[in-house]
């Protein structure tokens, strides 16, 4: 089942890292850059998604319009999308389409026009609007403030109105300028992808760039991670709550452990806060645990959608699943099957070639080392009982635990998140 991938690092420092699926045809293509939210300062908050989005809107070479319709004649699409640290450009195409690909959206990356900036900002305006009115979407973030306060992890990835709409352009040349360079680039491919044909690629279309050059990456502020609660007033339907405290780092070795946490806990419809809410209770509608890493730390959380009648009863089994989970631990045969869970969907990733570019191009810009699926799997068997006793023990002590609400009353809030204790009683 091991799958090689090959790496190359040029001299500019861009990386190239590809692993070849010879029984397919297709190529998913993703340049990955080393940019996020988390390495803005408040006054460029939004500015890394704003980004993002101006790669599309032309090149010196290429339309706007034009971008979009050569990818339509080969019968692909291209995206892209922004997270806490890293923002992606990505496509899937077929093998014979893989060079004009590679063309097309090196000179996106390397060299957006940033000329019809306005359009865009009322997009991403109307984007910010969709967010706010969407509470089962933005409870996450109200959490990330719970969790970490005014650190950059705790805010908004999609960036704050104020931001968007007044950063004057030469300041987004300037943002652009100073990260998308190639010592901060990893470019990955899987699927029908001759290595040293892309490296010769990229070699062709990188810029000259001073490997030395420091990154224009402010410095950020110390984490304070203290529990906090948070409550947001909205006239909506249903509370939304969502519980969580800081977790694992990308690297951390335990993070096999988590995931088998995180199944057993709330990840699976098989498991304890989904049997336990909402399949015997009928509480909730959506319930389920999450986790999340980055490079010095994580979270872990749990969230539920509820109507006020129910939201006592809810939370107050959710507060004795975290006690039962802290002091008791998963069972044997919990433990077994949320194994064959990750293993299943380990090895069916496999089948996607956008699945597998995801991984080498995110774990290589984070600096997590490439395991094979082999690899990985062995690292899930060997999860015991205590290791996710210990970890369940140590990520939901109470004293750790914040708390985050969306909802019509924060009363009501307050009261039904008492039960888990700590910061929340």
């Amino acid at each position: 089942m091991a799958h090689e991938h090959r790496l190359t690092e040029l001299d500019s420092g861009v990386r190239i890292v590809t692993e070849a699926m010879p029984s397919v045809r297709s190529v998913s293509l993703g340049y990955w850059i080393g940019t996020g939210s988390r390495a803005e300062t408040d006054e460029q908050a939004g500015l890394s998604h704003l980004l993002e989005h101006l790669l599309f809107k032309g090149t010196a070479r290429f339309e706007s319009q034009e971008i979009d319709e050569i990818f339509d004649a080969m019968g692909a699409e291209i995206n892209a999308g922004t997270g806490k640290e890293t923002t992606s450009v990505y496509s899937r195409v077929i093998d014979d389409h893989l060079e004009r690909a590679f063309d097309v959206m090196s000179d996106m990356v390397w060299a957006p026009r940033l000329d019809d900036v306005d359009s865009e900002r009322e997009v991403i305006l109307e984007e910010i609007a969709m967010y706010e009115d969407d509470p089962q979407d933005k409870i996450f973030d109200v959490l990330g403030e719970a969790v970490f306060g005014s650190h950059p992890l705790g805010r908004a990835i999609i960036g704050r109105a104020q931001v968007v709409a007044e950063t004057p352009v030469p300041e987004i040349r300037a943002f652009h300028a100073g990260r998308y360079v190639p010592k901060n680039i990893v470019i990955a491919a899987a699927g029908a992808v001759d290595h040293d044909a892309l490296v010769e690629m990229a070699r062709a279309r990188i810029p000259e760039s001073d490997p030395t050059r420091p990154l224009a990456i402010a410095s950020e502020p110390a984490l304070e991670l203290v529990p906090r609660l948070r409550f947001e007033r909205k006239d909506t339907e249903q509370y939304h709550v969502s519980l969580g405290a800081p977790g694992l780092a990308r690297d951390d070795q335990r993070r096999f452990a988590l995931r088998v946490l995180d199944t057993i806990f709330g990840g699976t419809s098989s498991s304890r806060l989904f049997q336990e809410v909402r399949e015997k209770r009928g509480l909730a509608y959506s319930i389920y645990s999450f986790s999340g890493q980055y490079a010095d730390t994580g979270q872990v959380g749990v969230y539920v959608g509820t109507r006020a009648e129910n939201l006592s009863a809810a939370l107050e089994v959710v507060a004795v699943e975290l006690e039962r989970l802290r002091r008791e631990g998963p069972s044997v045969a919990e433990l077994e099957r949320a194994k064959d869970n990750l293993r299943g969907r380990m090895v069916l990733a496999l089948e996607s070639t956008g699945a597998r570019m995801n991984r080498l191009g995110s774990s290589l810009l984070t600096n997590v080392p490439l395991l094979t699926v082999d690899e990985a799997v062995a690292a899930v068997e060997a999860v015991t009982l205590e290791d996710v006793t210990a970890l369940a023990g140590e990520l939901y002590d109470p004293a750790r635990i914040s708390g985050a609400g969306i909802g019509p009353e924060e009363s009501a809030f307050r009261t039904a998140v008492a039960p888990v204790g700590g910061v929340l009683a």
